[in-house]
């Protein structure tokens, strides 16, 4: 069984948030500068795009962006923030005090700040369960069955997932969040995190920030920075923004509001609309749909966690923090693998 977390517990609460106050953690009116850590950025997990970045100076000590450093979305879901460096200071590098951390709904009932010390003990054991009883800021339930892949415009997207702290149903949790946000955005450094977790029994300091631009309901997307506490960065090191869009469809992000023309907008109020990208009609992220019958036919050296089901490159910084007892090598075709349950894995991608 999963053992009761802290948080519930209104002592702990207090522990937890002096901690994070002590290390520079969460609290508003503080600005911290980025530090010239020179940390290499080691995410892989998903391709980002190099071209990209945001150097925003300063940021809130809870993470917040400023809607307007952000540029418009241009094809990418996500796009790199202060050169993918995340934003923790040196206190909170070190910490390997397990905790998680949810802001309180604001005046508009919309989510805050998610913040948590990702470790096995916080990870869930059973199954997730219905979330549907949650009404996010600016919720719609509206489909476009000619133009997203699982119909649904929106999601309700956990700022944690699920995987990782075993939130379920927590409001403070939930946003409105479209269908690209959720599996195209945010689900692969979710995977990443996960996976590294289960295999390294490592923390991983990890910071979730939805962005709303003035009153609107619905969030410009979510800031998203992960750091590996144990190995400082080696394993986890990531500080993106994805973009709450969705190919097709125009958005209007004062209150949830939705058009399927064919194109892709921001629009956050019936006199103001600013177009993002156009002739994005039902497009789905064109690396679920790759042909791997080139790689998968060929016969290569594999090593095997048997405890996670995931298989490695030999080079793959995982496997040097993998058990003896579940490590296996495999000598053969890539699709065989798969075939028997077993899954790439999304820090060395094979």
């Amino acid at each position: 069984m999963k053992r009761k977390k802290r948080k519930q517990k209104s002592n702990i609460y207090l522990l937890v948030l002096l901690a994070v106050l002590l290390a520079g953690g969460v609290g508003k009116g503080t600005n911290i500068k980025f530090a010239d850590n020179g940390y290499e950025a080691s995410h892989s997990a998903a391709k980002l795009p190099d071209n990209t970045n945001v150097d925003v100076g300063n940021v809130d000590i809870s993470g917040n962006l400023d809607p307007g450093d952000i540029p418009e979305y241009s094809g990418n879901a996500y796009i790199t923030i202060n050169n993918n460096i995340p934003q923790f200071d040196d206190e909170q590098k070190k910490s390997t005090e397990e905790f998680e951390y949810y802001s309180d709904l604001d005046s508009l009932g919309r989510c805050g700040t998610a913040y948590a010390n990702i470790c096995p003990n916080l990870q869930p054991t059973e199954k997730r369960g219905e979330i549907g009883q949650v009404k996010p800021s600016g919720w719609h339930t509206v489909k476009y069955n000619d133009i997203i892949d699982g119909n649904y415009l929106y999601n309700r997207c956990h700022l944690i997932g699920y995987q990782l702290t075993g939130e379920n149903a927590n409001e403070k949790n939930l946003i409105t969040g479209t269908r690209y946000l959720n599996v195209i955005g945010m689900l692969p450094f979710e995977d990443m995190v996960a996976d590294y977790v289960k295999e390294t029994s490592n923390h991983v300091m990890y910071r979730v920030t939805p962005v709303f631009e003035g009153n609107n309901l619905v969030a410009k997307g979510v800031k998203m920075e992960g750091y590996s506490v144990e190995d400082k960065g080696e394993g986890i090191s990531f500080n993106v923004f994805c973009y709450n869009v969705q190919p097709g469809v125009t958005i209007n992000y004062a209150t949830g509001d939705s058009d399927g023309n064919g194109k892709t907008e921001y629009n956050s109020n019936s006199n103001n609309r600013q177009t993002a990208s156009s002739s994005n009609k039902g497009t789905k992220n064109s690396n679920s749909n790759k042909n791997t019958n080139s790689s998968s036919s060929t016969t290569t050296e594999y090593i095997l966690n048997m405890n996670t089901h995931k298989f490695h490159t030999p080079s793959c910084r995982s496997v040097k923090q993998m058990s003896n007892s579940n490590k296996g090598v495999y000598k053969g075709k890539r699709q065989d693998l798969i075939d028997q349950g077993y899954e790439p894995c999304k820090i060395c991608n094979p």
